[in-house]
């Protein structure tokens, strides 16, 4: 009696394996995991009004690309301030300086203008800033990856894109690590 016992409990069980022993999730389910809590990640830091822009390719207008790899660069957004140290290739018009001893773009400000929208597939941050003798007009298109395209509009300078992506602000504490 054992033995039959024994026995139909193992044909039921090899009978119903995804019962006893769960399934693993595949590649494509992980991927669309990951991708949602990137998503969900993304949105949050963009909500936040926090976070820092760091490029990784520069398109001037009328120009060719740059590698900005090896070129630190940074715009830092805050609700009430927002700070460029981004390197500048293009065209100046007369009468405008280059606005510090590296030609970039070097400003501070707190935003005139703040707005996040959401679209289909990320989202859109327009700001705008009057720096000292000039006044800048940012539009950072994010995807919900992360990845970003910053276009400055200036009136003294041609637009200039960038191409790169937002992470969170590196607080004190954490630099000390």
């Amino acid at each position: 009696m054992m033995k039959i016992n024994y026995a139909l409990l193992l044909i039921i069980l090899s009978c119903f394996p995804a019962l006893v022993f769960p399934q693993e999730k595949t590649s494509k389910e992980l991927k669309v995991e990951r991708e949602l809590e990137l998503q969900k990640q993304t949105e949050i830091l963009v909500n936040s009004k926090d976070f820092v822009f760091v490029g990784s390719m520069a398109y001037p207008q009328g120009g060719r690309s740059v590698n900005l790899s090896t070129r630190p660069n940074a715009v830092k957004y805050h609700p009430e301030l927002i700070e460029s140290d981004m390197p500048y290739f293009g065209r100046v018009y007369s009468g405008a300086g280059y606005g510090g001893s590296d030609g970039g773009l070097n400003f501070s400000g707190k935003p005139d203008e703040f707005t996040i929208t959401t679209k289909k597939k990320g989202f859109l941050i327009v700001a705008a800033v009057k720096g000292e003798g000039d006044s800048y007009r940012l539009t950072l298109d994010v995807g919900f990856d992360g990845n970003a395209m910053l276009t400055v509009v200036c009136n003294n300078r041609s637009t200039i894109s960038y191409n790169g992506n937002i992470l969170p602000p590196v607080k004190p504490e954490d630099s000390k690590k």
